[in-house]
């Protein structure tokens, strides 16, 4: 009995353990070592009555950014929200809009050519930030590890 209570208060503490490793690893912000450096970044997105495809773009911060925008119907503009951008693409054309994506965040762009009743839902967003996808997914295996090991246990 003695042999199985200390086994039991063990594994409460290997759980306790990792668990608060793997909050501190989700929790935590991103190492700038994982951050991925600048890099050239070039997206076709297509529009058309009442949408962007892709609608949501990911880059990180310092990326040079280049939009291809090319109407498929009737003309359709992209103004990117906090970046002061705005281009306009005629049907069968494309426009190109070059930046550097040097604020973290995520901004809406908007067509700003009126394309029909739907054309103010016409909308999509650039998110700009480091790419952490793996620094949080160590932080999930932690804790999937804990919660294994505290259902063995029980």
């Amino acid at each position: 009995m003695r042999k199985r209570l200390g086994l039991y208060w063990r594994s409460i503490f290997i759980g306790a353990v990792a668990l608060g490793v793997g909050l501190l690893i989700w929790l935590a912000p991103v190492p700038p070592t994982l951050a991925a450096a600048p890099a050239e970044r070039l997206f076709r997105i297509q529009a058309s009555r009442f949408a962007y495809s892709p609608a949501v773009l990911r880059v990180n911060p310092g990326d040079q950014v280049t939009l291809e925008l090319a109407a498929n119907d009737v003309a359709h503009g992209l103004e990117i929200d906090g970046y002061g951008l705005e281009t306009v693409a005629e049907p069968g054309q494309t426009a190109r809009l070059t930046f550097v994506a040097d604020r973290a965040g995520t901004f809406r762009f908007r067509c700003t050519v009126t394309c029909g009743n739907m054309h103010p839902f016409m909308v999509g967003k650039i998110q700009v930030g480091n790419n952490e996808l793996l620094w949080r997914a160590s932080g999930l295996a932690v804790l999937a590890l804990a919660a294994g090991a505290w259902r063995r246990r029980k």
